[in-house]
Formats: structure tokens, C-alpha cells, sequence
């Protein structure tokens, strides 16, 4: 080898070493919105009863199911009141359809929207009326739903992983 060849030949193999180092390596499947939620969460909010009636709530949230599709159990309790919303979820493409319910106002419907950017939104139709608008990261999540038709009128928690 040429003394002028070997500058050339290591300018090489440091430039190929430092392509390998900065290339993107074939990442894992990437996870979908909702592989997020998984799991269990606990927090605290405020409910709206009729008549402008506020308590004050401990809950708790659990997430199952993966990929496309969602189950939602969320409970919470207040000194004269309970909440259990329940609701499975498919996304595809963005979109969402699904079913939705309330067991202690024994109110339920079906469920549509979108997810996007770390926010699932869902307006309910049926036997009850109303919106749900989760906004999560991997570690917090924020949850309002308002309805009409019943005397659950709103419920507001923030969430953390438990």
C-alpha cells in the first residue's frame, strides 16, 4: 500500500464507522396511541352532580387490550358518590368507535372520535349524551367528561401511573 493510499483508506473507514454509529437501526414496532394508557392509574378530581352539586374524588384507571384495540375501567368514589365509566375502544387510522358506560348512573352508548398527538376525544351517543377528552403521556393523564341526560353532569381527574 502507497503511503498516499492509507490517509485515504482510514479517512474511509472512520467515515463508514461513523455512519454505522449515527444510522438509525431498525427500531422495534413502533407502539400505537393506545399501548400508552396500558396499565394501572390513580389520582384525584372533582365530580358534578345535578343542581350544581361538587364532590371531591379518588380514582383509580386501568387500561387493557393494546395495538388497535382499548378497555377502560375507570373508578372513582366520593364521600356520597361513586363513578365507574367503562368503555371498549377500536382505533383505526386515527378513528375510534366503540361502546361507552356509566354502571352507577346506569347510562351507556356508543362512542366515537379520534386520537391524536397524546389526546383520545370521544363524543357518546345513546341512552346517554356527552363528550370524554383524555390527554395522556407515558406517565400523566387528564380525563373530562360531561353529559347530559343524567344526574352525573361532570367529572374532571388527573391521573398518574400507580
Amino acid at each position: 500500500m502507497t503511503p498516499a493510499i492509507r490517509p485515504l483508506l482510514r479517512l474511509t473507514l472512520a467515515l463508514a464507522a461513523a455512519a454505522l454509529l449515527i444510522s438509525p437501526t431498525p427500531a422495534a414496532k413502533a407502539g400505537t396511541p393506545f399501548d400508552t394508557l396500558l396499565g394501572s392509574w390513580r389520582g384525584s378530581g372533582q365530580i358534578e352532580l345535578d343542581k350544581g352539586r361538587r364532590e371531591r374524588l379518588k380514582c383509580n384507571a386501568y387500561y387493557t387490550g393494546g395495538g388497535s384495540q382499548l378497555g377502560m375501567a375507570i373508578r372513582c368514589q366520593s364521600e356520597s358518590s361513586s363513578v365507574e365509566i367503562r368503555s371498549k375502544l377500536s382505533e383505526s387510522g386515527g378513528r375510534i368507535s366503540g361502546t361507552w358506560e356509566e354502571r352507577t348512573f346506569n347510562a351507556s352508548g356508543t362512542a366515537s372520535g379520534q386520537v391524536s398527538g397524546g389526546k383520545i376525544s370521544i363524543a357518546v351517543s345513546g341512552g346517554v349524551t356527552g363528550t370524554m377528552l383524555v390527554s395522556y403521556t407515558s406517565s400523566r393523564q387528564s380525563v373530562s367528561i360531561t353529559t347530559q341526560g343524567i344526574a352525573l353532569k361532570s367529572v374532571s381527574i388527573d391521573l398518574s401511573r400507580s
